[in-house]
């Protein structure tokens, strides 16, 4: 069975998610830069170890990346699981993990990276907005997607409401993305590009608004 680490600095909704997907891997750790990260008390109240890696503690990047690191390490992950890990990581961690280290970006990439996403996208007038799980280059939410899953932006939405939309499709698309990394069914190709065995292509495209009936 493949050990996962997960990374976080919050509330750990996506720790949550994982935990009742109940995923044929073994959760070894979970790891925060913050010591008052709810997650750390939900790995906890689940019997997985929980360490913190405060990023105030190290006088720079580098040398936090390399505790944070060697504190990764003791637990020999097949993958790293960034779930709302609110540092950005220097290129030689990244490139430690390559092809291990997985994150989620509430929008669909690559619109938007960085943050406030639901307000820009709200701001810029999307019709469909959403999440993409992704492998982590030295790029800001740059790496080869995963998956990515769409919802549709209406009309009075609120940052807030179209927040909580996009967050329940993370809480799908997250453990999904993690089942099939742990059951060996991902792989990128010599183009950079995710390949999924057995994927299952959609049937149709979306359109939003959708057409004039007439027209279809």
């Amino acid at each position: 069975m493949k050990n996962i680490v997960i990374l976080l600095s919050g509330r750990g909704s996506n720790l949550e998610a994982m935990l009742a997907a109940k995923l044929p891997c073994r959760i070894a750790a979970v790891i925060s830069n913050k010591a008052d990260a709810k997650g750390l008390e939900t790995a906890r109240a689940h019997g997985i170890q929980a360490a913190v890696v405060a990023h105030a503690g190290h006088a720079s990047r580098d040398l936090f990346d390399a505790a944070l690191a060697a504190e990764i390490d003791r637990h020999q992950p097949d993958l790293v699981v960034l779930a709302g890990f609110m540092r950005i990581l220097g290129e030689a961690f990244v490139r430690r993990y390559a092809g291990r280290l997985m994150n989620i970006h509430p929008s669909l990439l690559p619109a938007f990276p960085g943050l406030h996403t639901h307000r820009r996208a709200l701001e810029a007038g999307c019709r469909v907005h959403g999440c993409t799980v992704h492998f982590v280059t030295p790029a800001l939410d740059n790496g080869p997607v995963i998956i990515q899953a769409a919802v549709p932006v209406h009309a009075d939405d609120s940052e807030e409401a179209l927040a909580a939309r996009v967050l329940a499709q993370e809480h799908i698309a997250y453990p999904q993305a993690v089942r099939w990394f742990v059951e060996g069914r991902l792989s990128l190709g010599a183009d950079g590009r995710v390949r999924l065995a057995g994927e299952r292509h959609p049937a149709a495209a979306l359109l939003v608004p959708e057409p004039d009936a007439d027209r279809k």
